[in-house]
């Protein structure tokens, strides 16, 4: 009897082995699959904008279509968790840029990361101009990227080097303007928009006898 009791433990011992060498496979496999269509995500949407479909997606990452929706049952839910990672990374530049000794040099820089990441990416500037993507992790990284702006700010009024009448609530409208231009035809296959955020970056910053900023 004791004999058919140790056979049938390590029958059932095999056959936990078993399934947990089949589950951690199958748990790999997932895990690939949701990497490549939020990669495949990324690619698209930057190319694309945000009207492109679940079923572009699924076909520039060669998945099957059922493979996307069970990942992700709409393109809200894919483009929320796309751009979660996209902003989180850009917040991570402003949290570098915080550890810059010349705050006004340290925002500037940031700046142009950031809009160059933009500049190449179609839908991560429809989510700034129409913001029509929420969730909970764009919000998280939309406030930790104002935190880090506002403290820059604040840090160039100290230091004198910020123009006097600036202030946070520019910076949104600095980006849309910035972003008009990016939409504009290019005749050359320069980037224009960086001519003109050094011209803005020069209004921002603080030299004797500027005018008085009107209010907005």
């Amino acid at each position: 009897m004791s004999g058919d009791r140790e056979a049938e433990e390590a029958d059932a011992a095999r056959e936990t082995t078993s399934a947990a060498s089949t589950a951690r496979p199958l748990r790999r496999d997932a895990e690939l699959n949701r990497r490549r269509i939020l990669q495949a995500g990324r690619e698209v949407f930057a190319a694309r904008g945000l009207q492109a479909t679940l079923n572009d997606v699924a076909h520039h990452a060669a998945l099957g279509v059922g493979t996307v929706y069970r990942k992700y049952p709409d393109k809200q839910a894919l483009a929320e968790a796309v751009y979660a990672e996209e902003l989180d990374e850009i917040a991570v530049l402003a949290r570098e840029a915080r550890d810059t000794d010349d705050a006004f040099d340290a925002l500037a820089d940031f700046l142009e990361k950031a809009l160059a990441r933009a500049a190449h990416n179609r839908g991560l500037r429809e989510l700034m101009r129409q913001g029509s993507v929420e969730g909970a992790g764009l919000t998280r990284a939309r406030q930790a990227i104002t935190a880090h702006c506002e403290h820059l700010l604040a840090r160039a009024r100290t230091e004198g080097a910020l123009r006097a009448g600036v202030t946070e609530a520019d910076l949104a409208p600095i980006a849309a303007m910035i972003d008009a231009v990016m939409a504009m035809p290019a005749e050359q296959p320069s980037q224009p928009w960086r001519r003109y955020l050094v011209i803005v970056l020069d209004g921002l910053r603080a030299h004797p006898g500027q005018a008085e900023l009107p209010d907005l």
